[in-house]
């Protein structure tokens, strides 16, 4: 098997709607219980290839789902895993994202980051 790896920043690339909203409806399945990878990928309509790219892309942003007697579970609580998913490009102007930079929390700081950069 190969080594997991553990990153809890943001994800590496950016991903689809179509994949965000995939990678939601694993976490809710996987929170609901320990289901099989048949039940995952039908549930899911998923081929085993692209469900382990999923679990590999949950993995990236520090998700950890863990495979017991074939079996997968999150191993801490589904609302924490789910406030790491990635979020697809909301595809804004650059005046909404500065008018979305104007507030104190982490979120407001990432984002008046990533203008900085742009706005050099």
């Amino acid at each position: 098997m190969a080594k997991r790896k553990s990153n809890s920043g943001p994800a590496t690339g950016a991903v689809t709607s179509e994949r965000a909203a995939r990678l939601y409806r694993l976490l809710k399945f996987l929170g609901n219980g320990a289901p099989t990878r048949l039940q995952i990928t039908k549930k899911l309509r998923l081929g085993v290839r692209g469900f382990y790219r999923d679990l590999e892309a949950l993995r990236m942003v520090g998700i950890e789902v863990a495979l017991t007697q074939g079996r997968y579970r999150l191993v801490e609580d589904l609302a924490l895993a789910l406030e790491r998913l990635p979020f697809p490009d909301p595809g804004l102007t650059l005046g909404e994202a500065r008018l979305l930079a104007r507030g104190k929390s982490k979120a407001h700081k990432k984002i008046r980051d990533q203008l900085s950069k742009i706005e050099r």
